[in-house]
């Protein structure tokens, strides 16, 4: 039995429960799908387990593993469910009635398959049966732990859609009973860019969190990293596997140097670079240097953006950062999937080579994008811009407005920091367009 600690303070033990089913809400639910073989109702499991320690905690104390406390009430109640179905069916079946509702152990598993439940939940929501924004949508809910609303910002998709999404996949997967498995030949390779998208999707939030008071999310950066190295084991002669492992292991070689002690966000050219994970470093470089020699065409979307993560990680000092070849790989980027948000990102390269006016001029023409109504990445990218202009006034209204549209408090006090009148200009080139290829 878990030892639980002395009787919380109920705001402190809500607050730590809260937390902690944000980290572990992903775990729990593909652990409890691995019981009951429909990710709706692991999910409401989940939220079971949830509504008894908010009911038991602050009277008992929150226990010393809260994780395995909530997964293990999660699985005993699927358990009980499973137990009433079978007794269900078995009664049924006294009658000569159909066992509708039977359980059923899973088959043997195929040799190629591996034992990791997250991969197993990954590849179950990305089931071709699901059309691919559906796939996205369900994934980050149940993967990334991301509230509806965060999922929506996510996808820069107006959150009833979003909702609609989620609920119309689940029915999907348990009406069509899809498997709970990482499928084999031909079934993975068809899934495998819905599944590269969403470890994508769900780096980018512990990247840079959509939404609360942490600008990090590490734990889902470390899920997302070992689904992307696990994946590689899988399949070593597809290069935007290896593309995205490198990328991740790029990226997340930063983490250490982009907040400050208490947690705010430190700027791309204020990183202490000495802090950036050599190891991480290397082995991105090695997965990049694998994903070219298994190559037998053009460099797809994630390989080319491990090559920009690539160049900054080249670079000892900010001065020293290869914007030329980072503006020429984001063109490269445009061309092969063509994106608002990869152009936002193109012009933050193009106006450490060409100058900020035309970067500017880049900017200007996606301020009428659907897909980046409410991002607010676009007026904190133009600001920087106006400001290294030297149009003060005109920046500080459009910090201003990128800080009314953010939903994570650190972000938000940065971006209002920088609205103030008189505000030191800081590194306006160090902020990146988005968490994603090269962003900070």
């Amino acid at each position: 039995m878990t030892e639980h600690r002395a009787t919380a303070h109920p705001d402190a033990a809500a607050r730590a429960i809260e937390t902690v089913f944000r980290i572990e809400a992903p775990r729990i639910i593909a652990a409890v799908t691995r019981v009951v073989r429909d990710v709706g109702i692991a999910e409401e499991l989940a939220q079971d387990a949830l509504v008894t320690a908010l009911e038991q905690w602050p009277r008992q104390g929150v226990p010393d593993s809260p994780g395995g406390w909530l997964t293990a009430v999660a699985r005993r109640r699927a358990v009980d469910l499973v137990r009433r179905r079978e007794n269900y069916a078995r009664k049924l079946q006294e009658v000569g009635r159909a066992t509708e509702f039977a359980y059923e152990e899973p088959a043997v598993a195929d040799p190629d398959d591996i034992d990791d439940d997250l991969l197993r939940l990954v590849f179950m929501s990305c089931h071709p049966v699901l059309s691919a924004d559906a796939r996205v949508a369900l994934t980050l809910r149940l993967l990334g732990g991301l509230t509806t609303a965060e999922t929506a910002r996510a996808m820069l998709t107006p959150e009833p859609t979003v909702a609609q999404r989620i609920v119309r996949a689940k029915r999907t997967l348990a009406t069509r009973n899809v498997a709970f498995e990482v499928p084999a030949g031909p079934d993975r390779e068809a899934r495998l860019g819905s599944v590269l998208e969403v470890i994508y999707l769900v780096f980018n939030e512990g990247y840079a969190a959509t939404a609360g008071d942490d600008y990090l999310r590490p734990g889902l950066c470390e899920d997302a990293l070992r689904l992307a190295r696990v994946l590689q084991s899988l399949m070593p002669k597809e290069p935007e596997v290896h593309g995205l492992a490198a990328l991740l292991e790029l990226q997340y070689s930063r983490v250490a140097a982009r907040t400050t002690a208490d947690g705010a966000p430190i700027l791309l050219r204020e990183q202490n670079r000495a802090r950036w994970n050599p190891l991480l470093i290397r082995r991105g470089f090695a997965a990049l240097t694998r994903a070219d020699a298994v190559a037998s065409g053009p460099p797809g979307p994630y390989v080319l953006q491990a090559a920009i993560a690539a160049c900054h990680a080249r670079a000892h000092t900010y001065a020293d950062t290869n914007w030329r070849q980072i503006a020429t790989l984001y063109g490269l980027l445009a061309a092969r999937t063509p994106s608002p948000v990869v152009e936002l990102n193109r012009a933050v390269a193009v106006s450490m080579v060409d100058g900020p006016a035309a970067a500017l001029t880049l900017v200007d023409a996606l301020t009428g994008e659907p897909a980046l109504r409410g991002y607010h990445l676009l007026p904190s990218v133009r600001g920087d811009l106006l400001e290294r202009l030297g149009r003060a006034d005109e920046a500080r209204a459009e910090f201003a407005r990128a800080a009314s549209l953010v939903r994570n408090a650190r972000e938000r006090e940065l971006l209002t920091r920088r609205a103030q009148p008189g505000s030191a200009p800081s590194a306006a080139e160090g902020l990146e367009a988005g968490p994603g290829p090269s962003g900070d």
